[in-house]
C-alpha cells in the first residue's frame, strides 16, 4: 500500500514537516477554498502542489500531491436542480486540469446534504484521550427537537424518541448549540458550513427524491464523468455514506456491498470504483469488510483504514472512533485481502498495483488534546494509527509469510 496522509492546506496545524517525519510517502489534499461547483484551475492546482513540495525552511519535502480528496459533487448535481448541468461541465473541466497536473486518483462522495455526521467531536475514551462519536439519542434529539423536522419522531424507534426527549430536556443551551454545530458541520476542511435553516431548505428539496431517484441521479452523473476520467487515465473512487444508514429522512445509496454493486454495474468503467473506508462501512454490523474488499478488489482505488466501536446492536446504532487496531473490524484480515489484491495486480502488470492508503481519523492523544486541530485528524493519533497499520503491512508482506499467495 502507498502510505499517504490527508492535508487540509497551509492552515492545517499538521505541517508538511510533520508528515515527512511520520514517514508518509504521498499526500491527499483538495482545494477546500474553491466553492463547490466551480472549476479547479490549473493555477490553483499547481499552487497546492507547490505548497506540498516544500518544507518550512524551503527545502524539498520529497512529497507530492497524489490523491484528491475531495472533488465535491454539488447538491445541484445530486438533486438535478438549478445549475446541475453547469456543475457537471465544471467537474469535467476540473478533471482535465487535474490530469494535466499529474493527478490520477479522485475521491468523492454522493451523500445528500450532510457529509460525515457526528454528534460529539471530543468524546472522552477510557485512556483519557478523545474521539469523534455518533450518539443515536443525541442525533434524535437534534432531529426531533432542534431541527424539528416533520415526521422526525416517527423515523426513530419509540424508545429512542422517548430517550431523545429526555436527553434534550436535560441539555443546556450551550450543548444544544454545540450539538447543532457538530451535526451541520460541512465537508472536512471546507470553508462552507450550514445552518439549521440551510438544512431544512435542502431537506425540502429532497421531498420528491427517494432512494431509486437519487441512485438514478448518481448513475447519470457517472455516465457523464466516468468516460472523461477513463480517457484521461484517471480513477474515480466513491466514498461510502458516513454513517451508513439513513438520516433526516434522506436516502442513502452507498452504505454496503449491494449499493456498490448496483452503481459499479450500472457504469461499468475501470475509471469508476470504490474508496474502501473501513470506518464508515464498519459502522453497521452487517458489513463484512474483508468480504467487501474481496468482492470489489479490482475496483478499489483508495483506502481509508480506521476502526469504530459499535455501542449497541442493530442498525442504526451509536458508535465512536476506535483505535486503528481496535473496534469491530478485523484490520489484519482486511489488510491481508488488500495485500493479496496488490500481488494479483502486480502479476497482471497493472500500473496501479500499489493502492494508496491513509490512516483515517484518529483519537486525540498526548499533545493533540490541546492543539485544537481539524476534528478527526489529530497529528499524533494518526501517526499512531499509521505506525500500527504499517506494522501489519510489513508483517504480512515479509518473505516468511505466504499471505500474498
Amino acid at each position: 500500500m502507498r502510505q499517504t496522509w490527508r492535508w487540509f492546506g497551509p492552515k492545517d496545524l499538521t505541517t508538511i514537516d510533520d508528515m515527512r517525519q511520520a514517514g508518509v510517502e504521498g499526500v491527499v489534499s483538495a482545494l477546500h477554498h474553491v466553492p463547490t461547483g466551480a472549476v479547479w484551475t490549473r493555477e490553483e492546482i499547481a499552487r497546492r502542489k507547490g505548497e506540498i513540495a516544500r518544507m518550512k525552511d524551503g527545502s524539498p519535502a520529497a512529497l507530492a500531491w497524489e490523491v484528491v480528496e475531495s472533488l465535491p459533487v454539488s447538491e445541484d448535481i445530486k438533486k438535478q436542480k438549478g445549475d446541475w448541468r453547469a456543475h457537471i461541465a465544471a467537474y469535467k473541466e476540473s478533471l482535465g486540469n487535474l490530469a494535466e497536473e499529474g493527478l490520477e486518483t479522485i475521491c468523492y462522495n454522493f451523500m445528500p446534504v450532510l457529509d460525515w455526521t457526528r454528534t460529539d467531536l471530543a468524546f472522552r475514551v477510557p485512556h483519557g484521550g478523545t474521539a469523534m462519536r455518533f450518539d443515536l439519542i443525541d442525533f434524535a434529539a437534534f432531529d426531533i427537537h432542534i431541527l424539528r423536522r416533520d415526521g422526525a419522531a416517527e423515523s426513530f424507534a419509540e424508545d429512542v424518541a422517548e430517550a431523545a426527549a429526555e436527553r434534550f430536556a436535560q441539555m443546556s443551551e450551550d450543548r444544544r448549540r454545540e450539538l447543532a454545530s457538530n451535526v451541520t458541520a460541512g465537508l472536512p476542511g471546507s470553508t462552507e458550513s450550514m445552518s439549521t435553516d440551510d438544512v431544512k431548505r435542502h431537506l425540502a428539496e429532497y421531498d420528491q427524491i427517494d432512494t431509486d431517484r437519487l441512485r438514478a441521479h448518481f448513475v447519470a452523473f457517472l455516465e457523464e464523468v466516468a468516460p472523461v476520467a477513463e480517457k484521461l487515465g484517471m480513477r474515480l473512487c466513491c466514498h461510502p455514506d458516513d454513517p451508513p444508514f439513513p438520516l433526516l429522512g434522506l436516502p442513502r445509496i452507498m452504505s454496503g456491498a449491494a449499493d456498490y454493486r448496483a452503481i459499479l454495474d450500472a457504469v461499468d468503467s475501470p475509471a469508476s470504483g470504490m474508496t474502501l473506508c473501513s470506518g464508515s462501512l464498519g459502522a453497521r454490523e452487517d458489513n463484512d469488510l474483508p468480504a467487501i474488499m474481496r468482492e470489489f478488489a479490482p475496483r478499489v482505488h483508495f483506502l481509508h483504514l480506521r476502526n469504530v466501536t459499535l455501542e449497541g446492536p442493530g442498525t442504526p446504532a451509536s458508535f465512536h472512533e476506535a483505535e486503528h487496531l481496535g473496534g469491530g473490524t478485523d484490520m489484519v484480515a482486511l489488510i491481508a485481502e488488500i495485500v493479496r489484491e496488490e500481488a494479483r495486480r502486480k502479476a497482471e502488470g497493472r500500473a496501479d498495483h500499489q493502492i494508496p492508503m491513509r490512516p483515517d481519523h484518529g483519537q486525540d492523544i498526548i499533545d493533540d488534546l490541546g492543539r485544537r486541530g481539524q476534528p478527526g485528524y489529530p497529528t499524533i493519533g494518526r501517526l499512531k494509527g499509521l505506525a500500527e497499520l504499517r506494522g501489519i503491512m510489513t508483517a504480512l508482506t515479509h518473505p516468511s509469510v505466504s499471505v500474498q499467495a
